[in-house]
């Protein structure tokens, strides 16, 4: 008996008893039955082309227009790998292959990790399969076939996998020739279907991410539609090696990690100041919107984070140390203590707002396999504040924080910002009344405010839901930066509270928020953002002084006194070198301005400028130069 489908325009069409998404495909046309790669059913997720249908099913042919495809295709080059991998390496045996941001991996236990050579074999047999064009056919296995299958192929990992599939649960797989694989899918319908991927590296992972298990190389990869598309990724992947902040911080002198203090960076003298200068950033805003600037203890006792909450719920990432039978913990977060100062003292409704901010150094652990360079450390500063204000304080606060943190953005050039509202987690304090107070206060400024904005679920903190900031980089990726969070129940926990109008007390709302976040994961973003190019207010030379022969040497010192007076950062560079060699260190030192001296500069007192990015800029008077420089830096230009 014939069945009725609805397409995606709602139109109809009737199909034989038993037919699937190629069945349709194909009986809409040559040309979308080639490009099909799934069938998305009533709006659903995206299903497998050989998905029977049903009658009255709404059902929509997935191509590479669709975005989501892209994870299809990806999940099943994964499996295109592991064959490929097998055939070349039958003692192989295989583990998982997910998607992940950008691409998959697929974890492999063999004796020897593989080589660059070896990616390069894999790949060529990937490409041979894709030619034979294996259909890709799913299969719907009991737990004890399933088991047995996985043993007869030795396949020792995928035993234990099936072992821990929850008792009800549907187990499947999918077959391609001589590979089968465990997995729920969906898959694109034959191997055919992939055209366009590249083997990027390895790397040692533990089998399910527990240090105990065996040690896999995993291969990272990634695949997309088009050649096209994959050499524009490739292409923005070497952009992103080049700009790699841990390479420009060596090549810079900027900062240095060393194993005597793991995942803990040592500033050089010229890292401190480009991060000195982000902290004066800061204190200038700080001023300007009435901050107040408090330090407190590095080392507090445990019990101030019990009252917080932070022991129950943080403290797997904290620091303690015992003295004198007393215990402590070394500060993760500046919050408590600066509920501390504000319970020190009386406070009438007149005061509040009080806003507290604080440079102070902060300490977490974190393991040794997540840490990475600047932008995951284990001891970091944030640019924090906390704002103490009545209820009906909240609107004008958050309103004034959100206009700061776009012109915030704006100076460091990142002009592309996602914002997210993050929602109450499972574990969590106070009641669901002030969780639904303070998500609703939030979602209102963001509107008011006239910001887009998405909800990520149960990505609140503990103690109250927030709103993250994106930024996108120049190579459109994004990071996540400042934070606004609304907490009702620390100021409880701790007892605080002010004089309304009427004399009654009240607990102040607790705005936690952070524009940069941690400087040293700032400094690394904006670090790869500019390529260790700092705009100039913020370059740790802002000019360098290049004397072509040693009869002007004098005027050069001169230059240099001068402008070190009036606060700038200058080099001299006083080498026996030619002037093109000179030119080319300062480029590859990424300063700003460069300053070329001869004996006609010297006599007429001029300097000839150039500029890293936009070469010469002629012959220009002393005090010239200055005024523009003095102003480039005054306004922080890009």
């Amino acid at each position: 008996m014939p069945i009725n489908v609805r397409l995606p325009d709602d139109s109809v069409r009737e199909l034989p008893d038993g037919a699937t998404g190629t069945t349709l495909a194909e009986s809409i046309g040559p040309r979308l039955a080639e490009a099909a790669l799934g069938i998305r059913v009533n709006g659903g997720k995206i299903l497998d082309l050989a998905t029977p249908l049903n009658d009255g099913e709404k059902v929509a042919i997935v191509t590479s227009k669709d975005p989501e495809s892209l994870e299809l295709l990806r999940h099943s080059t994964a499996h295109l790998m592991a064959q490929a991998a097998k055939r070349v390496f039958p003692a192989a045996k295989v583990g998982i292959g997910p998607v992940i941001e950008d691409g998959f991996y697929y974890d492999f236990w063999i004796e020897k990790p593989f080589t660059p050579e070896d990616l390069l074999a894999i790949e060529a047999e990937m490409r041979r399969i894709t030619e034979e064009a294996l259909p890709v056919v799913r299969e719907e296995l009991s737990r004890d076939d399933a088991v047995t299958r996985f043993e007869q192929m030795s396949e020792p990992l995928k035993v234990e996998l099936v072992s821990s599939i929850p008792s009800g649960d549907t187990i499947t797989g999918y077959r391609q020739g001589e590979f089968y694989d465990l997995c729920r899918g969906p898959h694109v319908p034959n191997t055919n279907r992939i055209k366009a991927f590249k083997l990027l590296n390895t790397a040692g992972a533990y089998w399910r991410g527990d240090e105990k298990n065996q040690m896999l190389c995993r291969v990272y990869a990634t695949a997309f539609h088009s050649q096209k598309e994959l050499d524009e990724h490739l292409h923005r992947l070497d952009e992103a090696k080049a700009r790699d902040h841990r390479k420009l911080g060596k090549e810079l002198g900027l900062f240095s990690f060393h194993p005597e203090a793991p995942a803990s960076p040592f500033f050089h003298p010229k890292g401190a100041v480009v991060y000195n200068e982000l902290v004066a950033y800061m204190r200038e805003l700080y001023s300007r919107h009435g901050y107040s600037e408090v330090i407190t203890p590095q080392i507090i006792d445990v019990s101030l984070w019990k009252t917080s909450g932070h022991y129950d719920n943080f403290r797997e990432n904290m620091y303690f140390t015992s003295v004198e039978e007393r215990e402590y913990a070394v500060k993760p977060m500046n919050c408590p203590s600066h509920c501390v100062i504000f319970s020190t003292g009386k406070h009438s409704y007149r005061d509040l707002p009080i806003r507290f901010a604080d440079f102070g150094r902060l300490h977490r652990y974190e393991r040794s396999g997540v840490t990475h360079g600047l932008t995951r450390v284990r001891t970091f500063c944030q640019d924090d504040a906390h704002i103490f204000c009545a209820p009906d304080q909240m609107k004008s606060e958050m309103a004034a924080f959100l206009a700061l943190i776009r012109e915030v953005y704006e100076v460091f050039g990142f002009s592309e910002m996602r914002v997210a509202l993050s929602t109450r987690p499972e574990k969590r304090l106070g009641s669901d009344e002030i969780w639904d107070a303070g998500e609703g206060a939030l979602a209102d400024a963001m509107k008011e405010a006239g910001l887009a904005f998405h909800i990520n679920p149960g990505e609140g903190a503990f103690y109250g839901p927030k709103i993250e900031f994106q930024v996108l980089d120049a190579l459109k990726r994004p990071w996540q930066l400042g934070t606004l969070q609304v907490d009702y129940s620390m100021p409880a926990r701790f007892g605080l509270k002010f004089t309304k109008a009427d004399g009654t007390e009240e607990a102040p709302v607790m705005l936690h928020r952070a524009m940069l976040g941690s400087l040293e994961r700032f400094m690394g973003i904006l670090i790869e953002h500019c390529a260790g190019a700092f705009p100039t207010w913020l370059a740790p030379v802002q000019i360098a002084i290049l004397p072509i022969t040693d009869r002007v040497h004098e005027f050069a010192r001169g230059l240099e006194q001068r402008f070190l007076e009036l606060g700038l950062r200058v080099e001299l560079d006083s080498r026996n070198e030619k002037v093109n060699a000179k030119i080319r260190d300062a480029q590859l030192q990424k300063v700003p301005y460069m300053l070329v001296i001869g004996d006609r500069e010297a006599e007429a007192g001029t300097v000839s400028v150039r500029h890293r990015h936009r070469g010469d800029q002629g012959v220009q008077s002393v005090e010239a130069f200055l005024a523009a420089i003095q102003a480039e830096i005054k306004g922080r230009l890009r």
